[in-house]
């Protein structure tokens, strides 16, 4: 028993003190993805007036919707009911009202919300950590209206037979245990481009230049429902 709660403490500790070491290391990886999420969320259109981010977490990305569009309604969907207070603090820092934002507790493979609801949906670094990638791509269709955009920014698998695939591919478990499920060798660009949006799928690649390396490939893009 005292052996057990020894493992656990120094588990508890590891875990912590890779936290701290990364969140020091990647904000140069934060500065770098500023860019592209503008160049993200310059694609909603301020035709949408329902909007569904998956996996909103204390709600980072809230401040890239103010300017979209002043009658926006943003529904912020996380598995973690404690995020809610922090998402709905960054919703009211950003200048939402209090019933524009809502928060909805659930994962991606199960949306809470009925179908042709939602004019867009946005996933940023969130792909790479759900159970089901294309049970999730399901989710999204459903629940967007005909017509409606699904607007993505997500890491990727670096290319097949690659040194940095192999690489990948080796890390991929422990990347899974330390970062919250969070997948490296992941292709998907081609889950979402088999997913069967109807109106077509654009899709950047960018390569990012700062740490974590070992994430380096990256994409964005709009599919069209």
């Amino acid at each position: 028993m005292f052996e057990e709660h020894i493992i656990r403490r120094i588990r508890w500790y590891i875990r912590r003190l890779y936290s701290w070491f990364l969140n020091l290391l990647m904000q140069s990886y934060w500065d770098e993805i500023e860019d592209c999420k503008v160049k993200v969320f310059d694609k909603l259109s301020e035709k949408a007036e329902k909007v569904l981010e998956i996996g909103i977490g204390s709600g980072p990305n809230i401040r890239y919707y103010a300017a979209s569009n002043a009658n926006l309604t943003l529904y912020g969907l996380d598995p973690n009911p404690k995020m809610k207070k922090y998402a709905r603090k960054s919703a009211s820092k950003a200048g939402f009202k209090h019933k524009s934002f809502r928060f909805k507790q659930g994962v991606g493979e199960a949306i809470p919300l009925k179908d042709n609801s939602v004019d867009a949906v946005v996933a940023t670094l969130v792909l790479c950590s759900v159970s089901d990638v294309t049970q999730t791509l399901k989710e999204i269709k459903r629940v967007l209206r005909p017509g409606g955009v699904f607007i993505f920014l997500e890491h990727v698998a670096a290319k097949d037979g690659s040194m940095f695939r192999r690489l990948q591919k080796l890390l991929d478990p422990l990347q899974q245990r330390l970062a919250d499920g969070c997948h490296l060798t992941r292709n998907t660009r081609e889950c979402i481009l088999k997913a069967g949006f109807s109106g077509g799928v654009e899709i950047e690649t960018y390569s990012m230049c700062s740490f974590p390396w070992i994430t380096r490939p990256h994409i964005y893009g709009l599919a069209y429902n």
